[in-house]
């Protein structure tokens, strides 16, 4: 298992606007998951796991594999390749260009109101963000 440092996660937010605290809105805001089925890849950095501890009930997240961070990239039109980005970090004509549009997952989520221990599509997924995400692209 990678360090803090070396890996990457993904955070796709899957509940939508309605009656969400004002708290929750902004970490949203700030983590630029703006709308349902948006995708962010962040460093897990203390400030980031904060923020994704505040929004917990508004979205999926885990780490992101180098097979799936490519064809992202290759989806958006961005020609760095992953090797780099999992080794160096996020450059700023990536940043620029988050937060990745997707579709939504192919045979949907499986709750929006659960999390992944009660059998939902919300919280730490693990590896299996990876298979959501390859459903959604």
């Amino acid at each position: 298992m990678a360090s803090d440092n070396e890996r990457l996660i993904a955070v796709v937010r899957v509940r939508g606007r309605v009656d969400v605290r004002g708290e929750i809105a902004e970490t949203l805001e700030r983590l630029r998951l703006k709308r349902v089925n948006n995708c962010v890849i962040i460093k897990p950095t203390g400030s980031y796991r904060g923020m994704i501890n505040i929004c917990n009930n508004y979205i999926a997240y885990g780490e992101i594999n180098e097979e799936l961070l490519k064809s992202l990239l290759e989806r958006n039109g961005i020609e760095e390749s992953p090797e780099k980005i999992m080794s160096e970090g996020l450059t700023r004509e990536i940043r620029g260009k988050l937060p990745f549009r997707l579709h939504p997952p192919r045979h949907g989520y499986k709750s929006t109101k659960r999390s992944v221990n009660q059998g939902g599509s919300l919280g730490y997924m693990g590896d299996g963000i990876n298979q959501l995400i390859k459903r959604m692209i």
